[in-house]
């Protein structure tokens, strides 16, 4: 029996001494940056585009480079032909870049009319100064049917290019 006290006192003595918390202190801190920032300098322009009996495409790429397939342009009268143009200022920061997968013209003269834009391609550039500011210019191809009804497609709405922090 008396090791059986000493056992029981040697527990609660045991208990007694154990520790029951601990703490630390954790250092914090945050680094403000400025918002990414998109802002569009030039429209997306394909320019003038020959219709024919079969159904074609017509890629413009980031540089402005027009290629036709099944289709045909006129290098005498090639309409406005630009590649669309943002500018990105982003600091030093890496960033992500989205593009529509397809986008819609409508003839102004016959709504029903329409020309299906895709494939979007883009090529950002560094604008070589010091706030971290990209060009980014935008090419798609255009696509159009056989015997496409002629005249000017356009939509107003406009398609997003959005950027955002990675």
């Amino acid at each position: 029996m008396n090791k059986f006290i000493i056992l029981i006192f040697s527990l609660f003595t045991v208990i007694g001494y154990a520790q029951s918390s601990a703490s630390t202190s954790i250092n914090t801190s945050a680094k403000i940056v400025n918002p990414i920032k998109i802002t569009k300098s030039v429209d997306l322009n394909f320019g003038n585009v020959i219709g024919g009996f079969n159904a074609g495409t017509l890629v413009l790429s980031p540089d402005g480079t027009r290629t036709a397939n099944g289709v045909q342009i006129s290098n005498a009268t090639p309409g406005e032909v630009n590649a669309a143009e943002a500018l990105v200022t982003h600091g030093n920061n890496n960033y992500a870049i989205t593009l529509p997968n397809t986008f819609s013209l409508f003839n102004e003269d016959n709504p029903s009319q329409s020309l299906k834009i895709d494939q979007f391609t883009v090529s950002p550039t560094s604008n070589g100064d010091n706030e971290g500011t990209d060009v980014l210019k935008i090419g798609a191809t255009l696509n159009l049917e056989a015997n496409q009804v002629p005249g000017s497609y356009s939509n107003p709405s406009g398609f997003n290019v959005t950027v955002s922090y990675n």
